[in-house]
């Protein structure tokens, strides 16, 4: 049995499928289990990660847990969580992110000092464990779908920034290779697509894909700013996004070959993102 949370969201969603796929038993950790949208097959057993407490049953009988942590938001209860999980379950694979370092320290607000403090705590609980550190999520774009629908023009700051975008279902394949397979204790994979592109450029992908051109319009990055935070992301996570994109415009995100060693075939291009995801831009 593996525990899989986050098993309604893009990565997770991915995982739970391709695990059902190799016919692996497959519990969802989920907080509502009566309105979680779920394929057929699938455990739902009520829990939260914010509170340790609630996971024993959803714990029960597990041999593997793929970690999607609810970063900064629940890492007051991770101590105690990680400790609940590691009792059980024998291999945790935890899903961090890429500029992640070993000595890292934990910053209260920071995301990559949140994945530090997590990968910390799993690295001293006495399980088997794996981490991966993707880069920037290609689904991430899916922010620009309401202009694209509405006007065909994206309009944000650093058009120019290069990012190497990874499609989650790329993510869900290592996490899944990690969960059922061995030689993967003890290993960290950087996750990168397999290309850079530049934002503009990845517009103008996703208006390939949509059969009608999508332009990039360059605006202040007051303006990206105020858009993210009135999205409902918070404050510092949006600034922390508008400096690393003012970064890569000079120093542009590089590749790894990671997936490719792993999986065994070439990352997905971020163009066939755009086309399995052109449904949502149009």
């Amino acid at each position: 049995m593996i525990l899989v949370t986050g098993a309604t969201g893009n990565v997770g969603g991915h995982v739970v499928s391709q695990l059902l796929n190799r016919g692996v038993a497959v519990r969802a950790l989920t907080r509502d289990p009566a309105t979680a949208a779920l394929p057929d097959g699938v455990e739902a057993v009520r829990g939260d990660l914010a509170d340790p407490a609630s996971l024993d049953t959803a714990l029960d009988g597990v041999e593997a847990v793929f970690l999607l942590w609810p970063t900064l938001a629940a890492d007051h209860a991770a101590a105690a969580a990680v400790e609940r999980i590691a009792g059980r379950a024998r291999r945790v694979v935890y899903v961090s992110a890429r500029g992640v370092s070993d000595d890292l320290e934990r910053a209260p607000g920071s995301i990559l000092g949140s994945h530090a403090y997590l990968e910390r705590l799993i690295r001293g609980a006495g399980v088997e464990w794996t981490f991966l550190r993707p880069g920037g999520f290609a689904v991430n774009t899916l922010l620009w779908a309401p202009e694209i629908r509405a006007t065909g023009v994206v309009r944000r700051s650093h058009g120019a920034a290069g990012r190497a975008l990874i499609h989650e279902r790329d993510i869900a394949t290592v996490g899944v290779l990690a969960l059922t397979g061995d030689g993967h204790a003890g290993a960290v994979y950087e996750l990168t697509g397999p290309e850079t592109l530049t934002q503009a450029e990845q517009a103008a992908a996703i208006g390939e894909a949509i059969g009608r051109p999508v332009r990039w319009e360059e605006v202040p990055p007051e303006n990206t700013l105020r858009d993210l935070v009135a999205s409902g992301m918070p404050a510092a996570m949006a600034e922390g996004i508008v400096a690393a994109h003012d970064a890569m415009v000079t120093s542009p995100e590089t590749t790894t070959a990671t997936f490719e060693k792993v999986a065994g075939v070439p990352a997905t291009p971020f163009r066939q993102w755009a086309i399995d995801h052109a449904g949502d831009f149009r």
